[in-house]
């Protein structure tokens, strides 16, 4: 009897010992064939690369970390081919920069002309174009929208209000008799970007919206239809009306285009220097991975 279940204990061993063995087989080939599955994916990851398709071998690169996660080796190998690829699109970035910013500065310095450029060196980091008919001083005891661009391409209005009694306005609306019109954002007053004084018995109010607070209100007067009347009414307080010229009109145009220009113009500079600095990052890690 003890013999019987001394044989069937080792018949059942060596039942298991076969399926442990056979389940290793099968979990090798399995890794074997990932192993494989990675390397090919890689291997078409830096043909794209080389072909400097690189958002399409980022996104090669992206896949082989999701679907392969155990795969270390290749793993490490693609966070350098990854390192390759963005080193290369912030050198093409540069050389596109490179190339496109000396036409657009020619472009600038072309459009800056009937602009006046102010910068008070005391509280201003950054100076500002204004056409030179639009300079405060030639326009003192007046009511008019001005309107001006930082030199990094942030473009501004301001209602200016000058009359023998406070309206206290936030805002600044324009319509064209058809009805369309276009807002600026409220600006409370704050004694900075909405400031009040009183002298001689007037009031002089500026209220200024810059950036996204104004730029539906230049667009809407950049859009308008020639000769077309556009009503500026001050808003927020008592009720106050002025009307845009032509000449007002053609300065708002001005200064839009010369605005365009000079944001292009920073923001290459910016995508310029950000790329330069992450090339430094790339050659570090890339060097200490021994590429």
């Amino acid at each position: 009897m003890k013999s019987k279940l001394n044989d069937g204990y080792i018949r059942f061993c060596n039942g298991v010992g076969r399926l442990l063995l056979v389940v290793a087989v099968l979990f090798a080939t399995a890794s074997c064939s990932k192993t494989k599955e990675a390397r090919e994916s890689l291997t078409q990851a830096q043909a794209l690369y080389d072909a400097g398709e690189y958002p399409a071998a980022k996104l090669a690169i992206d896949t082989i970390r999701l679907r392969y996660p155990r795969e270390i080796a290749v793993l490490k190998e693609a966070l350098n081919l990854m390192r390759l690829v963005e080193r290369s699109e912030s050198e093409r970035n540069i050389i596109y920069c490179d190339s496109l910013l000396p036409v657009r500065l020619e472009e600038a310095e072309t459009l800056k002309k009937g602009f006046v450029y102010e910068r008070d060196s005391a509280y201003e980091d950054i100076g500002h174009y204004v056409w030179k008919q639009q300079t405060v001083e030639r326009n003192v005891e007046r009511s008019y929208v001005r309107c001006g661009v930082d030199e990094k391409g942030e473009i501004y209005l301001a209602s200016v209000y000058f009359g023998s009694r406070p309206i206290n306005h936030t805002g600044l609306k324009l319509s064209l008799p058809d009805g369309t019109f276009a807002e600026t954002a409220v600006i409370p007053y704050d004694g900075g970007m909405n400031y009040r004084f009183k002298d001689n018995g007037n009031t002089t109010e500026v209220v200024t919206y810059k950036g996204d607070s104004c730029l539906e209100a230049v667009n809407f007067i950049y859009a308008a239809p020639e000769k077309s009347r556009i009503r500026a009414e001050y808003t927020g307080g008592t009720s106050y009306t002025i009307y845009l010229g032509d000449n007002e009109r053609n300065i708002i145009r001005a200064t839009h285009d010369l605005a365009a220009v000079l944001s292009d113009i920073e923001t290459m500079r910016r995508e310029k220097e950000k790329s330069e600095k992450r090339i430094l990052y790339l050659n570090e890690k890339l060097s200490l991975a021994g590429k």
